[in-house]
Parts: structure tokens; sequence; C-alpha cells
């Protein structure tokens, strides 16, 4: 008999909220991207903190510039909180903020390529986050691409203008 290979636990997020004091007012654009952000990574998720399977809730706030996330269990007992300094984001944010801003003023003003090229900068730099948010949870929170792309956007959303 072969040895068969250990399956990964799978965990999911079930639940995500941000802090509404760590939210600063943010254009209408930003607003929309949070809640589909919110929407999409509820929807499909690979999220297992500490590598561990099981159904949780996630709590995004800013303290002291930090990032705060805490994780509780499907019935609401606390798991993990993880504070992460975002000095490391800091470039990529501002990146991602500058070619969005770029973006929605282009796609009433510009040809359908310009607006094209523009997003598939977005999407890069949209990518080069979520891989950051990766590395920077590493071993505390296993996550997919996708999810760290969304997870991404939220991030943004709490750094957007303050």
């Amino acid at each position: 008999m072969g040895i068969q290979p250990q399956e990964r636990p799978s965990g999911r997020l079930v639940a995500v909220e941000i802090d509404p004091e760590s939210l600063s007012t943010a254009q209408d654009f930003i607003d929309a991207e949070r809640r589909a952000a919110i929407r999409d990574l509820v929807a499909e998720n690979s999220f297992s903190p500490g590598g561990r399977g099981g159904a949780y809730s996630l709590r995004l706030s800013v303290a002291d510039k930090k990032l705060v996330l805490d994780v509780a269990d499907d019935a609401g007992a606390p798991v993990v909180r993880h504070i992460l300094s975002l000095t490391p984001l800091a470039r990529v944010v501002k990146d991602y903020f500058l070619v969005c801003e770029s973006y929605y003023a282009a796609v009433s003003t510009t040809s359908p390529s310009r607006i094209e090229a523009i997003d598939m900068g977005r999407r890069g730099i949209h990518n080069e986050g979520a891989e950051a948010l990766i590395d920077r949870l590493s071993g505390k929170i296993d996550m997919d691409f996708e999810t760290a792309r969304r997870l991404f956007t939220l991030v943004c959303a709490l750094r957007w203008r303050r």
C-alpha cells in the first residue's frame, strides 16, 4: 500500500466584516468595490488560520496604523488575532489608488483600448498586493490567490484617503 498524500484542511470564510470606525469616507467606486469583494469573498474562498479547517468569520480593522485581522469560528468564539504593519503594503496600496483613479477618470472620456491598458495595469498591481498579503500572512493564515486578491481590495478600502 502506497503512502497517501495528506489533504490540507479546508477552511473557509462564512462572514466578513469591516469595522465601521476604521473606514474613512470613500468615493462611491471604493464602496462598491468593498461590497463586491465581501460578497465574492464569502461566496468563494480558501481561508485556514494556522492551517486548520472549518468555517470562520473575519473582522478587519485598523488600529495604530496597523491592520487587525480578528478570526472567529462559526460559533463566534475567537480563534486568532493577527496585527500587521501596513508599512510594507504602503507602496502597492498607493500605486493601486493612483491607477484606480486613472481608470475611473478614463472610463467616460478615453478610448476602450486605453481603458483596457489601464485596467491591465490595475490588475497587475492588485495581484502584487495579493502576493504581498500571502507573504505577510505565511504561516499564520493559508489562503488561495483569489482570496488574497479580495482581501487586498478590503485593505485598500480601509486605507482609502486615510
